[in-house]
Protein backbone atom coordinates (compact mmCIF):
# COMPACT_ATOMS: atom_id res chain seq x y z
CA UNK A 1 0.00 0.00 0.00
CA UNK A 2 3.11 2.79 0.47
CA UNK A 3 3.22 4.59 -2.37
CA UNK A 4 6.06 5.23 -4.70
CA UNK A 5 6.98 8.75 -3.05
CA UNK A 6 6.54 9.47 0.65
CA UNK A 7 5.19 12.44 -0.19
CA UNK A 8 2.34 13.46 -3.16
CA UNK A 9 4.35 16.54 -4.21
CA UNK A 10 4.28 17.07 -8.04
CA UNK A 11 6.28 15.74 -10.41
CA UNK A 12 8.62 18.36 -11.07
CA UNK A 13 10.67 17.12 -8.00
CA UNK A 14 13.13 14.79 -8.42
CA UNK A 15 13.09 14.24 -4.39
CA UNK A 16 12.01 14.64 -0.90
CA UNK A 17 14.52 16.24 0.06
CA UNK A 18 14.65 18.04 -2.78
CA UNK A 19 10.94 19.16 -2.37
CA UNK A 20 11.45 20.07 1.07
CA UNK A 21 14.07 22.23 1.10
CA UNK A 22 12.87 24.16 -1.58
CA UNK A 23 9.55 24.45 -0.20
CA UNK A 24 10.84 25.89 3.33
CA UNK A 25 13.34 28.24 1.07
CA UNK A 26 10.23 29.73 -0.63
CA UNK A 27 8.11 29.75 2.34
CA UNK A 28 10.38 31.79 4.49
CA UNK A 29 12.00 33.68 1.87
CA UNK A 30 8.99 34.82 -0.57
CA UNK A 31 7.48 38.46 0.95
CA UNK A 32 4.24 38.32 -1.03
CA UNK A 33 3.66 34.68 0.27
CA UNK A 34 4.25 35.75 4.16
CA UNK A 35 1.61 39.14 3.66
CA UNK A 36 -1.00 36.65 1.97
CA UNK A 37 -0.60 34.00 4.71
CA UNK A 38 -0.50 35.42 8.24
CA UNK A 39 0.36 39.13 7.16
CA UNK A 40 -2.98 40.45 6.47
CA UNK A 41 -6.28 40.41 8.13
CA UNK A 42 -9.53 40.99 5.47
CA UNK A 43 -11.06 43.27 8.47
CA UNK A 44 -8.57 46.23 7.94
CA UNK A 45 -9.51 46.40 4.07
CA UNK A 46 -11.17 49.88 3.70
CA UNK A 47 -9.73 51.36 7.23
CA UNK A 48 -6.36 53.15 5.62
CA UNK A 49 -5.88 54.80 2.93
CA UNK A 50 -4.75 53.84 0.57
CA UNK A 51 -6.31 50.40 0.96
CA UNK A 52 -5.19 47.19 1.50
CA UNK A 53 -5.44 45.87 -2.17
CA UNK A 54 -3.34 48.85 -3.53
CA UNK A 55 -0.74 48.38 -0.61
CA UNK A 56 0.17 44.56 -0.25
CA UNK A 57 -0.81 43.30 -4.19
CA UNK A 58 2.16 44.33 -6.26
CA UNK A 59 1.27 47.15 -8.77
CA UNK A 60 1.78 45.34 -11.87
CA UNK A 61 -1.03 42.79 -10.61
CA UNK A 62 -3.75 45.38 -10.06
CA UNK A 63 -5.31 45.60 -12.74
CA UNK A 64 -5.67 42.31 -13.89
CA UNK A 65 -6.96 40.88 -10.67
CA UNK A 66 -10.09 43.33 -10.79
CA UNK A 67 -10.44 43.03 -14.31
CA UNK A 68 -11.19 39.50 -14.22
CA UNK A 69 -14.68 37.87 -12.31
CA UNK A 70 -13.80 36.11 -9.45
CA UNK A 71 -14.19 32.83 -11.10
CA UNK A 72 -12.25 33.58 -13.87
CA UNK A 73 -9.69 34.58 -11.90
CA UNK A 74 -10.00 30.96 -9.69
CA UNK A 75 -9.41 29.27 -12.87
CA UNK A 76 -6.37 31.08 -13.26
CA UNK A 77 -5.25 30.25 -10.10
CA UNK A 78 -5.51 27.12 -9.63
CA UNK A 79 -7.05 25.13 -13.28
CA UNK A 80 -5.86 26.57 -16.07
CA UNK A 81 -2.84 25.83 -18.24
CA UNK A 82 -0.76 28.71 -17.93
CA UNK A 83 1.13 28.39 -21.20
CA UNK A 84 -1.52 28.00 -22.85
CA UNK A 85 -3.70 31.21 -21.96
CA UNK A 86 -4.41 33.55 -24.19
CA UNK A 87 -3.12 37.04 -24.37
CA UNK A 88 -6.00 38.91 -23.12
CA UNK A 89 -6.24 36.16 -20.35
CA UNK A 90 -2.51 36.08 -19.36
CA UNK A 91 -1.71 37.22 -16.08
CA UNK A 92 1.37 39.46 -15.63
CA UNK A 93 4.91 37.55 -15.70
CA UNK A 94 5.70 38.16 -11.91
CA UNK A 95 1.84 36.43 -11.56
CA UNK A 96 1.98 33.63 -13.54
CA UNK A 97 5.73 32.98 -11.73
CA UNK A 98 3.88 33.49 -7.95
CA UNK A 99 1.11 31.09 -9.45
CA UNK A 100 3.26 28.57 -10.89
CA UNK A 101 5.19 28.21 -7.27
CA UNK A 102 2.51 28.26 -4.89
CA UNK A 103 0.86 24.96 -6.91
CA UNK A 104 5.02 23.75 -7.07
CA UNK A 105 4.81 23.85 -3.42
CA UNK A 106 1.18 22.39 -2.71
CA UNK A 107 1.16 18.87 -2.54
CA UNK A 108 -0.93 16.99 -4.71
CA UNK A 109 -4.42 15.76 -4.08
CA UNK A 110 -5.48 13.19 -6.45
CA UNK A 111 -7.27 10.81 -5.11
CA UNK A 112 -7.40 7.22 -6.73
CA UNK A 113 -11.02 5.91 -6.07
CA UNK A 114 -11.08 2.03 -5.15
CA UNK A 115 -13.32 -0.38 -7.23
CA UNK A 116 -14.81 -2.82 -4.79
CA UNK A 117 -15.13 -0.40 -1.71
CA UNK A 118 -17.57 -2.11 1.05
CA UNK A 119 -20.60 -0.49 0.77
CA UNK A 120 -21.97 0.38 4.79
CA UNK A 121 -25.37 -1.02 5.45
CA UNK A 122 -27.99 1.04 6.13
CA UNK A 123 -27.86 0.34 10.08
CA UNK A 124 -24.22 1.54 10.10
CA UNK A 125 -24.96 4.42 7.61
CA UNK A 126 -27.13 5.59 9.94
CA UNK A 127 -26.88 9.45 11.28
CA UNK A 128 -23.95 9.82 8.61
CA UNK A 129 -24.44 12.56 5.60
CA UNK A 130 -23.07 11.86 2.29
CA UNK A 131 -19.55 13.84 2.95
CA UNK A 132 -19.33 11.34 6.00
CA UNK A 133 -20.53 7.98 4.47
CA UNK A 134 -17.56 8.89 1.88
CA UNK A 135 -14.65 9.04 4.17
CA UNK A 136 -15.92 6.68 6.40
CA UNK A 137 -16.11 4.12 3.82
CA UNK A 138 -12.93 4.76 2.05
CA UNK A 139 -10.88 5.23 5.34
CA UNK A 140 -12.03 2.14 7.16
CA UNK A 141 -10.74 -0.22 3.74
CA UNK A 142 -7.72 1.88 3.90
CA UNK A 143 -7.06 0.73 7.22
CA UNK A 144 -8.03 -2.18 7.02
CA UNK A 145 -5.56 -2.62 4.16
CA UNK A 146 -2.70 -0.74 5.83
CA UNK A 147 -3.48 -3.51 8.82
CA UNK A 148 -2.57 -6.19 6.52
CA UNK A 149 0.13 -4.38 4.87
CA UNK A 150 1.46 -4.19 8.40
CA UNK A 151 1.35 -7.74 9.24
CA UNK A 152 3.30 -8.29 6.25
CA UNK A 153 6.03 -6.17 7.36
CA UNK A 154 5.88 -7.01 10.83
CA UNK A 155 4.83 -10.78 11.08
CA UNK A 156 2.49 -9.33 13.72
CA UNK A 157 -1.36 -8.17 13.64
CA UNK A 158 -2.73 -5.54 14.97
CA UNK A 159 -5.17 -6.41 17.94
CA UNK A 160 -7.22 -3.06 18.71
CA UNK A 161 -7.40 0.32 16.74
CA UNK A 162 -7.72 3.56 19.18
CA UNK A 163 -9.45 6.10 17.24
CA UNK A 164 -8.56 9.68 18.74
CA UNK A 165 -11.68 12.20 19.38
CA UNK A 166 -14.16 9.49 17.76
CA UNK A 167 -17.50 11.72 18.37
CA UNK A 168 -19.95 9.80 17.33
CA UNK A 169 -17.91 6.44 16.29
CA UNK A 170 -19.20 6.24 12.87
CA UNK A 171 -15.46 4.97 11.74
CA UNK A 172 -15.45 2.34 14.38
CA UNK A 173 -18.66 1.41 14.30
CA UNK A 174 -17.32 0.43 10.68
CA UNK A 175 -14.50 -1.29 11.52
CA UNK A 176 -15.94 -3.11 14.16
CA UNK A 177 -18.82 -4.41 11.53
CA UNK A 178 -18.49 -6.93 8.76
CA UNK A 179 -16.04 -7.24 6.95
CA UNK A 180 -13.65 -6.00 8.57
CA UNK A 181 -14.95 -7.15 12.06
CA UNK A 182 -11.84 -5.43 13.98
CA UNK A 183 -11.43 -4.05 17.79
CA UNK A 184 -12.04 -0.78 18.35
CA UNK A 185 -10.80 1.57 21.04
CA UNK A 186 -13.17 4.41 21.46
CA UNK A 187 -11.72 7.23 22.74
CA UNK A 188 -13.54 10.35 23.07
CA UNK A 189 -13.74 13.57 25.41
CA UNK A 190 -17.52 14.00 25.75
CA UNK A 191 -20.05 12.14 27.44
CA UNK A 192 -22.89 12.94 25.09
CA UNK A 193 -20.58 12.07 22.18
CA UNK A 194 -20.30 8.66 23.73
CA UNK A 195 -24.03 7.89 24.55
CA UNK A 196 -25.00 8.75 21.35
CA UNK A 197 -22.45 6.37 19.82
CA UNK A 198 -23.92 3.33 22.01
CA UNK A 199 -27.13 4.36 21.07
CA UNK A 200 -26.73 4.25 17.25
CA UNK A 201 -24.15 0.85 17.77
CA UNK A 202 -27.32 -0.69 19.37
CA UNK A 203 -29.90 0.07 16.37
CA UNK A 204 -26.25 -1.23 14.35
CA UNK A 205 -26.64 -5.03 16.25
CA UNK A 206 -22.80 -4.22 17.44
CA UNK A 207 -24.42 -3.94 21.50
CA UNK A 208 -27.76 -4.41 23.07
CA UNK A 209 -30.08 -3.09 25.61
CA UNK A 210 -29.47 -3.75 29.07
CA UNK A 211 -32.11 -5.99 29.78
CA UNK A 212 -34.35 -5.06 33.24
CA UNK A 213 -37.03 -7.05 35.38
CA UNK A 214 -39.85 -4.56 35.89
CA UNK A 215 -43.08 -5.11 38.50
CA UNK A 216 -45.59 -4.11 35.03
CA UNK A 217 -48.58 -3.19 36.80
CA UNK A 218 -45.84 -0.29 38.77
CA UNK A 219 -44.18 0.14 35.62
CA UNK A 220 -47.39 1.15 33.97
CA UNK A 221 -48.65 3.19 36.91
CA UNK A 222 -45.24 5.22 36.84
CA UNK A 223 -45.55 5.79 32.80
CA UNK A 224 -49.24 7.03 33.66
CA UNK A 225 -48.27 9.40 36.31
CA UNK A 226 -50.10 7.64 38.97
CA UNK A 227 -47.14 7.22 41.30
CA UNK A 228 -46.65 9.63 43.48
CA UNK A 229 -43.66 10.19 46.15
CA UNK A 230 -45.30 8.13 48.29
CA UNK A 231 -46.24 5.79 46.04
CA UNK A 232 -42.88 5.74 45.03
CA UNK A 233 -41.18 5.14 48.13
CA UNK A 234 -43.36 2.14 49.06
CA UNK A 235 -42.50 0.87 45.52
CA UNK A 236 -38.97 1.21 46.17
CA UNK A 237 -39.44 -0.97 49.94
CA UNK A 238 -41.39 -3.49 47.04
CA UNK A 239 -38.48 -3.73 44.56
CA UNK A 240 -36.61 -5.28 46.93
CA UNK A 241 -38.85 -8.41 46.85
CA UNK A 242 -40.19 -8.21 42.62
CA UNK A 243 -37.30 -6.04 40.68
CA UNK A 244 -39.10 -2.64 39.98
CA UNK A 245 -36.62 -0.47 37.84
CA UNK A 246 -37.87 2.60 37.15
CA UNK A 247 -35.23 4.36 34.75
CA UNK A 248 -36.27 5.20 31.01
CA UNK A 249 -35.51 2.89 28.30
CA UNK A 250 -33.05 5.99 27.14
CA UNK A 251 -31.03 5.38 30.53
CA UNK A 252 -30.46 1.62 30.03
CA UNK A 253 -27.23 1.16 29.60
CA UNK A 254 -25.49 -0.69 26.49
CA UNK A 255 -24.45 -4.06 26.42
CA UNK A 256 -21.21 -5.34 24.59
CA UNK A 257 -20.59 -9.25 24.27
CA UNK A 258 -17.37 -10.20 22.49
CA UNK A 259 -17.91 -12.89 20.12
CA UNK A 260 -14.92 -15.10 18.28
CA UNK A 261 -14.50 -14.02 15.03
CA UNK A 262 -16.70 -10.75 15.40
CA UNK A 263 -15.76 -7.04 16.04
CA UNK A 264 -15.91 -4.85 19.49
CA UNK A 265 -15.73 -1.61 20.60
CA UNK A 266 -14.59 -0.51 24.06
CA UNK A 267 -14.97 3.59 24.64
CA UNK A 268 -13.10 5.29 27.12
CA UNK A 269 -13.67 8.41 28.12
CA UNK A 270 -11.17 11.52 28.47
CA UNK A 271 -9.80 14.18 26.42
CA UNK A 272 -5.55 13.51 25.59
CA UNK A 273 -3.88 15.78 26.66
CA UNK A 274 -0.64 14.30 25.12
CA UNK A 275 0.23 11.47 22.85
CA UNK A 276 0.78 9.12 26.22
CA UNK A 277 -1.69 6.51 25.82
CA UNK A 278 -0.46 4.59 28.98
CA UNK A 279 -4.00 5.01 30.42
CA UNK A 280 -5.92 3.79 27.55
CA UNK A 281 -3.43 0.47 27.76
CA UNK A 282 -4.30 0.02 31.43
CA UNK A 283 -7.78 0.42 31.06
CA UNK A 284 -7.28 -2.21 27.99
CA UNK A 285 -5.13 -4.45 29.74
CA UNK A 286 -7.29 -4.71 32.99
CA UNK A 287 -10.05 -5.02 30.98
CA UNK A 288 -13.00 -8.09 31.94
CA UNK A 289 -13.16 -9.95 28.72
CA UNK A 290 -9.08 -9.71 28.35
CA UNK A 291 -6.91 -12.80 29.37
CA UNK A 292 -3.77 -12.64 31.07
CA UNK A 293 -2.02 -13.31 27.86
CA UNK A 294 -4.71 -10.95 25.63
CA UNK A 295 -3.23 -8.08 27.54
CA UNK A 296 0.36 -8.73 27.39
CA UNK A 297 -0.06 -8.97 23.59
CA UNK A 298 -1.79 -5.78 22.67
CA UNK A 299 -0.69 -4.46 19.78
CA UNK A 300 -2.40 -0.93 18.59
CA UNK A 301 -3.08 0.85 15.43
CA UNK A 302 -3.97 4.88 16.15
CA UNK A 303 -6.18 6.14 13.52
CA UNK A 304 -8.57 9.11 13.70
CA UNK A 305 -10.42 10.85 10.68
CA UNK A 306 -10.41 14.45 11.26
CA UNK A 307 -8.53 15.08 14.74
CA UNK A 308 -8.92 18.99 15.31
CA UNK A 309 -5.50 20.97 15.72
CA UNK A 310 -3.46 19.59 18.49
CA UNK A 311 -5.03 16.12 18.99
CA UNK A 312 -3.41 14.95 15.50
CA UNK A 313 0.05 16.05 17.03
CA UNK A 314 -1.22 13.80 19.64
CA UNK A 315 -2.03 10.96 17.74
CA UNK A 316 1.02 11.31 15.39
CA UNK A 317 3.72 11.08 18.89
CA UNK A 318 1.24 7.87 20.03
CA UNK A 319 3.52 5.71 18.12
CA UNK A 320 7.33 7.15 19.89
CA UNK A 321 5.60 7.54 23.06
CA UNK A 322 3.85 3.98 23.78
CA UNK A 323 5.66 0.51 22.86
CA UNK A 324 2.04 -0.76 22.66
CA UNK A 325 1.63 1.63 19.80
CA UNK A 326 2.64 -0.12 15.97
CA UNK A 327 1.36 2.18 13.36
CA UNK A 328 -0.46 5.60 13.32
CA UNK A 329 -2.69 6.50 10.04
CA UNK A 330 -4.18 10.88 11.03
CA UNK A 331 -6.08 12.50 8.85
CA UNK A 332 -5.94 16.52 10.23
CA UNK A 333 -8.07 18.88 10.40
CA UNK A 334 -8.81 22.51 11.72
CA UNK A 335 -5.59 23.75 11.70
CA UNK A 336 -6.32 27.09 13.46
CA UNK A 337 -6.82 25.17 16.42
CA UNK A 338 -2.84 24.25 16.52
CA UNK A 339 -0.89 26.25 19.00
CA UNK A 340 2.12 27.83 18.13
CA UNK A 341 5.63 25.99 19.89
CA UNK A 342 7.89 28.34 18.90
CA UNK A 343 6.65 31.89 20.13
CA UNK A 344 5.78 34.72 17.52
CA UNK A 345 7.20 35.45 14.24
CA UNK A 346 10.13 37.06 13.84
CA UNK A 347 10.25 38.36 10.35
CA UNK A 348 13.13 40.55 9.05
CA UNK A 349 10.38 42.40 6.61
CA UNK A 350 9.36 45.51 8.72
CA UNK A 351 5.66 45.51 7.22
CA UNK A 352 5.13 42.15 8.43
CA UNK A 353 5.37 42.86 12.24
CA UNK A 354 1.66 44.07 12.36
CA UNK A 355 0.83 39.97 11.43
CA UNK A 356 2.34 39.63 14.85
CA UNK A 357 0.26 41.93 16.67
CA UNK A 358 -2.89 42.02 15.14
CA UNK A 359 -6.32 42.44 15.39
CA UNK A 360 -7.25 40.30 18.14
CA UNK A 361 -5.97 39.14 21.36
CA UNK A 362 -6.21 35.42 20.56
CA UNK A 363 -3.49 35.76 17.86
CA UNK A 364 -0.95 37.49 20.69
CA UNK A 365 -2.08 34.86 22.89
CA UNK A 366 -1.39 32.01 20.89
CA UNK A 367 1.65 32.91 19.78
CA UNK A 368 3.14 33.83 23.12
CA UNK A 369 2.20 29.53 24.54
CA UNK A 370 5.39 28.31 23.14
CA UNK A 371 3.13 25.09 23.46
CA UNK A 372 5.82 21.93 23.29
CA UNK A 373 2.94 20.38 21.42
CA UNK A 374 2.05 22.84 18.93
CA UNK A 375 3.35 23.59 15.36
CA UNK A 376 5.81 22.56 14.29
CA UNK A 377 6.18 19.32 15.33
CA UNK A 378 9.54 18.22 13.38
CA UNK A 379 13.50 18.72 14.49
CA UNK A 380 14.03 20.51 10.67
CA UNK A 381 11.31 22.99 11.06
CA UNK A 382 12.23 23.64 14.59
CA UNK A 383 15.47 24.94 13.56
CA UNK A 384 15.17 25.83 9.71
CA UNK A 385 17.42 28.41 9.64
CA UNK A 386 18.24 28.94 13.70
CA UNK A 387 14.80 30.33 13.97
CA UNK A 388 12.59 28.11 12.27
CA UNK A 389 9.36 28.10 10.59
CA UNK A 390 5.91 29.87 11.92
CA UNK A 391 2.56 30.05 11.21
CA UNK A 392 0.19 32.44 12.37
CA UNK A 393 -3.67 31.94 13.13
CA UNK A 394 -4.20 33.81 10.17
CA UNK A 395 -2.68 31.36 8.31
CA UNK A 396 -3.72 28.44 9.99
CA UNK A 397 -7.30 29.32 9.05
CA UNK A 398 -6.06 30.20 5.91
CA UNK A 399 -4.87 26.99 5.37
CA UNK A 400 -8.65 25.31 6.23
CA UNK A 401 -9.95 26.63 2.79
CA UNK A 402 -11.01 24.65 -0.52
CA UNK A 403 -10.62 27.27 -2.97
CA UNK A 404 -10.81 24.30 -5.14
CA UNK A 405 -14.23 23.42 -4.26
CA UNK A 406 -15.87 26.89 -4.55
CA UNK A 407 -19.19 27.50 -6.99
CA UNK A 408 -20.44 30.82 -8.27
CA UNK A 409 -23.23 30.89 -5.73
CA UNK A 410 -21.51 30.11 -2.63
CA UNK A 411 -18.17 32.36 -3.76
CA UNK A 412 -21.06 35.15 -4.37
CA UNK A 413 -21.95 34.73 -1.05
CA UNK A 414 -19.27 34.71 1.20
CA UNK A 415 -17.54 37.69 -0.65
CA UNK A 416 -20.43 39.67 0.08
CA UNK A 417 -20.66 38.45 3.56
CA UNK A 418 -16.86 39.48 3.99
CA UNK A 419 -17.15 42.95 2.18
CA UNK A 420 -20.20 43.91 4.34
CA UNK A 421 -18.36 42.88 7.60
CA UNK A 422 -14.96 45.09 5.99
CA UNK A 423 -17.30 48.00 4.97
CA UNK A 424 -19.22 47.68 9.07
CA UNK A 425 -15.09 48.00 10.59
CA UNK A 426 -14.74 50.86 8.89
CA UNK A 427 -18.09 52.25 10.06
CA UNK A 428 -17.05 51.12 13.40
CA UNK A 429 -14.07 53.49 13.12
CA UNK A 430 -15.15 56.54 11.73
CA UNK A 431 -18.47 56.60 14.43
CA UNK A 432 -15.64 55.88 17.27
CA UNK A 433 -16.82 52.35 18.27
CA UNK A 434 -12.99 51.19 17.76
CA UNK A 435 -9.79 53.12 17.54
CA UNK A 436 -6.86 52.40 15.50
CA UNK A 437 -3.94 50.25 17.11
CA UNK A 438 -0.48 51.97 15.85
CA UNK A 439 2.30 49.24 16.27
CA UNK A 440 5.12 51.50 16.57
CA UNK A 441 6.05 55.64 17.34
CA UNK A 442 6.18 56.70 14.01
CA UNK A 443 3.09 55.51 12.58
CA UNK A 444 1.03 58.12 14.60
CA UNK A 445 -0.40 60.34 11.55
CA UNK A 446 -2.72 59.90 9.13
CA UNK A 447 0.06 60.55 6.37
CA UNK A 448 2.46 57.70 7.58
CA UNK A 449 -0.74 55.13 8.42
CA UNK A 450 -0.37 51.64 6.05
CA UNK A 451 -2.41 48.67 6.69
CA UNK A 452 1.46 47.37 7.88
CA UNK A 453 2.00 49.29 11.06
CA UNK A 454 -1.78 49.99 12.37
CA UNK A 455 -4.76 47.93 12.82
CA UNK A 456 -8.15 48.18 14.51
CA UNK A 457 -9.49 46.77 17.63
CA UNK A 458 -11.56 43.72 16.91
CA UNK A 459 -15.18 42.93 17.16
CA UNK A 460 -16.14 39.14 16.59
CA UNK A 461 -19.66 39.44 15.12
CA UNK A 462 -20.44 35.85 14.53
CA UNK A 463 -23.38 34.63 12.33
CA UNK A 464 -26.49 36.68 12.04
CA UNK A 465 -29.63 35.71 10.49
CA UNK A 466 -30.23 34.37 7.46
CA UNK A 467 -31.78 37.57 5.97
CA UNK A 468 -29.28 40.05 7.10
CA UNK A 469 -27.07 38.94 4.54
CA UNK A 470 -29.33 40.43 1.75
CA UNK A 471 -28.01 43.80 1.92
CA UNK A 472 -24.97 46.24 3.72
CA UNK A 473 -28.11 48.19 5.03
CA UNK A 474 -29.65 44.49 6.48
CA UNK A 475 -26.26 43.34 7.41
CA UNK A 476 -25.20 46.42 9.35
CA UNK A 477 -28.65 47.06 11.06
CA UNK A 478 -28.29 43.43 12.24
CA UNK A 479 -25.28 43.81 13.49
CA UNK A 480 -26.24 46.46 15.41
CA UNK A 481 -29.07 44.86 16.81
CA UNK A 482 -27.14 41.56 18.07
CA UNK A 483 -24.41 44.06 19.95
CA UNK A 484 -26.55 46.01 21.56
CA UNK A 485 -28.96 43.33 22.81
CA UNK A 486 -27.65 39.96 22.77
CA UNK A 487 -25.69 39.33 26.37
CA UNK A 488 -22.12 38.19 24.57
CA UNK A 489 -21.66 42.23 23.87
CA UNK A 490 -22.45 43.97 27.57
CA UNK A 491 -19.45 45.90 27.24
CA UNK A 492 -19.97 47.28 23.35
CA UNK A 493 -23.43 47.46 24.01
CA UNK A 494 -23.11 50.95 25.42
CA UNK A 495 -21.25 52.58 23.27
CA UNK A 496 -22.23 51.28 19.93
CA UNK A 497 -25.87 52.32 21.45
CA UNK A 498 -24.51 55.61 21.91
CA UNK A 499 -22.40 56.47 18.47
CA UNK A 500 -24.64 53.72 16.07
CA UNK A 501 -28.00 53.37 17.26
CA UNK A 502 -29.06 56.99 15.16
CA UNK A 503 -27.67 55.84 11.74
CA UNK A 504 -29.67 56.68 9.01
CA UNK A 505 -30.13 54.91 6.04
CA UNK A 506 -28.93 57.63 4.09
CA UNK A 507 -25.41 56.85 5.90
CA UNK A 508 -25.53 53.23 5.03
CA UNK A 509 -26.21 53.78 1.27
CA UNK A 510 -23.35 56.50 1.23
CA UNK A 511 -21.19 53.67 2.30
CA UNK A 512 -22.12 51.37 0.49
CA UNK A 513 -21.90 54.10 -3.00
CA UNK A 514 -18.23 54.61 -1.78
CA UNK A 515 -16.89 51.18 -1.30
CA UNK A 516 -19.34 48.98 -3.47
CA UNK A 517 -16.89 49.19 -6.74
CA UNK A 518 -14.15 48.09 -4.60
CA UNK A 519 -15.83 44.73 -3.58
CA UNK A 520 -13.69 43.01 -6.62
CA UNK A 521 -10.57 44.20 -4.68
CA UNK A 522 -11.67 42.39 -1.95
CA UNK A 523 -13.10 38.91 -3.60
CA UNK A 524 -9.48 39.16 -5.31
CA UNK A 525 -7.57 39.48 -2.48
CA UNK A 526 -9.56 36.28 -0.30
CA UNK A 527 -9.04 34.29 -3.72
CA UNK A 528 -5.10 34.46 -3.48
CA UNK A 529 -5.27 34.06 0.25
CA UNK A 530 -6.76 30.87 0.21
CA UNK A 531 -4.80 29.74 -3.12
CA UNK A 532 -1.65 30.64 -1.64
CA UNK A 533 -2.84 28.61 1.73
CA UNK A 534 -2.50 25.83 0.06
CA UNK A 535 1.65 26.01 0.76
CA UNK A 536 0.49 26.73 4.08
CA UNK A 537 -1.72 23.17 4.51
CA UNK A 538 1.67 21.45 2.75
CA UNK A 539 3.93 23.10 5.57
CA UNK A 540 2.13 21.56 8.49
CA UNK A 541 1.98 17.87 6.86
CA UNK A 542 4.97 17.67 6.01
CA UNK A 543 6.51 18.62 9.12
CA UNK A 544 4.13 15.44 10.36
CA UNK A 545 5.70 13.39 8.19
CA UNK A 546 9.50 14.96 9.02
CA UNK A 547 8.80 14.26 12.60
CA UNK A 548 8.54 10.52 12.06
CA UNK A 549 11.01 10.49 9.54
CA UNK A 550 13.76 11.77 12.43
CA UNK A 551 12.86 9.11 14.60
CA UNK A 552 15.16 6.80 12.80
CA UNK A 553 15.59 3.98 15.90
CA UNK A 554 11.57 3.51 15.80
CA UNK A 555 10.23 3.92 12.91
CA UNK A 556 10.63 2.04 9.82
CA UNK A 557 7.89 3.77 7.31
CA UNK A 558 6.05 6.92 7.09
CA UNK A 559 4.26 8.30 4.10
CA UNK A 560 1.87 10.98 3.59
CA UNK A 561 -0.98 10.50 0.68
CA UNK A 562 -4.95 11.46 -0.02
CA UNK A 563 -7.48 8.89 1.05
CA UNK A 564 -10.48 11.21 -0.33
CA UNK A 565 -11.87 13.02 -3.03
CA UNK A 566 -10.84 16.29 -2.64
CA UNK A 567 -14.25 17.75 -4.07
CA UNK A 568 -16.08 15.56 -1.04
CA UNK A 569 -13.63 16.03 1.92
CA UNK A 570 -10.71 18.75 1.80
CA UNK A 571 -8.38 17.79 4.18
CA UNK A 572 -7.95 14.35 2.66
CA UNK A 573 -4.15 13.94 3.67
CA UNK A 574 -3.55 11.14 5.67
CA UNK A 575 -0.11 10.85 7.91
CA UNK A 576 1.15 7.18 8.28
CA UNK A 577 4.25 5.49 10.61
CA UNK A 578 4.66 1.82 10.80
CA UNK A 579 7.35 1.23 14.22
CA UNK A 580 10.06 -1.42 13.90
CA UNK A 581 9.41 -4.72 14.68
CA UNK A 582 12.03 -4.75 17.91
CA UNK A 583 10.88 -1.29 18.78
Amino acid sequence: MKPDTPLPYPDCWASPDEYVESLLEFATTSAIFQTLCGGVHILDFFTSEPGLFQTIVPEDWQAYLVRNEPMQLLDVLMRKDLDQLTDDERPPESLVQYIKDVRRFSLARDFVHQEKLPKLTRQIAVGMKPKKIHEVSNFASYINGLADDFTDISGDNITHFVDFGSGQNYLGRALASAPYNKHIVAVEGREHNISGAKALDMLAGLAEKEKVMRNKKLWQQRLNGKLDEQDMAKSLEISEKSAVDFRPRRELEAVYTPEEGKGFIRYISGRLESGDLSDVVSQLETAPSFSEDEAKDVRLMAISIHSCGNLSHHGIRSLILNPRVRAVAIVGCCYNLMTEKLGPPTYKLPFMRPSTQPLNGRVVRESAKCDTHGFPMSERLCTYKETGVRLNITARMMACQAPQNWGKEDSDDFFSRHFYRAVLQKVFLDKGVIQKVYHDSESKSEESTTPFNTSTNPIIIGSLRKACYKTLNTYIRGAIVKLTTHSDYHEQCEVVSKKMGDMTDDEIASYEKQYRHRKRELSAIWSLMAFSAGVVESLIVTDRWLFLKQQTDLVEQCWVEPVFDFKESPRNLVVVGIKKRDS
